[in-house]
């Protein structure tokens, strides 16, 4: 009965941190070879200006190509096709073939479909939710994601805050609604979902409280901007080991001969039924690939 990474399949990669890098930074994307972060992303869209970015698109194609990321999982942020770039970014990031490639903008089932047929089948789509358009069409965007091959979702916070016009503050509550909905979206439809980046680079304490907040709510990881963000970030999104500990016991009961076919059980003194020993096998698939990614 007991559940491994492995079987678990890419649900349990992963993805505490997802560190945004400009495309058009050699000396960056060389450096991102050697972080703790479990995602890379090369971005050409925001973090890029318009002068450079075809060669930020060379750039990233030749990084992917070029590999010695390890097991940090790689993707390409291109631009909208509603832009200049969008077309050739898709192109070329279709013939570098990263982990996955990001779409800024999403709005409608319309969207992620084209996409997809601009991108081709082969390479795996993310899309960035950051729009009041998208988060009035999760459930939508949910099912269009399971048709078109979509496999995780990044919350545009500073988008959707632009768009709102609201002010967010230390607690984000404007957007809490937003943000439940759209991990309740992906639970739904069983996409990962990461967290919007957090912009006050110095401000370690205000990051490690929103990290814990996102965490809270759900989210597999969040979206970041600098290095010194990915141990907070790695930090929040790991399973306690206290926690590990316990799933481990609950699992271990449910093994027991003499449980076999019962649906509750007391562990410890606590009532555990099956949705727990669900739970509990997930928690330690992703602490073991955790650590296997850190090895």
């Amino acid at each position: 009965m007991t559940t491994t990474a492995a079987s678990l399949g890419s649900g349990a990669r992963p993805r505490r941190s997802a560190l945004y890098l400009p495309g058009s930074n050699a000396r960056a994307i060389e450096k991102a070879r050697t972080l703790p972060c479990d995602v890379v992303i090369l971005d050409l869209e925001d973090s890029v200006a318009p002068e450079a970015k075809l060669a930020a698109r060379a750039l990233a194609a030749e990084a992917v190509g070029a590999g010695g990321f390890g097991s940090r999982e790689l993707v390409i942020r291109v631009n909208g096709l509603d832009t200049p770039w969008g077309a050739d970014d898709l192109a070329a990031a279709a013939g570098a073939r990263p982990d996955a490639v990001l779409v800024p903008k999403v709005g409608s089932p319309q969207d992620l479909a084209a996409y997809r047929k601009a991108l081709g089948p082969r390479t795996a789509l993310w899309a960035m939710i950051e729009t009041c358009q998208a988060v009035f069409a999760l459930d939508a965007l949910g099912r269009a994601s399971a048709v078109e091959g979509v496999g995780g979702w990044v919350i545009g916070t500073n988008d959707l805050v632009k768009e709102m016009r609201c002010r967010p503050g230390p607690d984000r509550f404007p957007l809490l609604p937003a943000l439940a909905m759209s991990v309740m979206a992906a639970r739904g439809h069983g996409i990962a979902v990461l967290d919007g980046v957090y912009n006050d680079i110095p401000d370690l304490e205000g990051l490690a409280r929103e990290c814990a907040q996102g965490a809270d709510l759900g989210f597999d990881g969040k979206s970041l901007i600098h290095p010194t963000h990915l141990e907070a970030a790695n930090r929040a999104f790991s399973p306690e080991p206290a926690a590990v500990v316990w799933a481990r016991t609950v699992v271990e009961a449910f093994d027991s001969p003499e449980n076999t076919g019962k649906g509750v059980l007391k562990v410890d003194g606590r009532m555990v039924e099956r949705l727990h020993l669900a739970q509990a096998q997930r928690l330690i698939a992703v602490a073991e690939a955790i650590a296997a990614h850190e090895v």
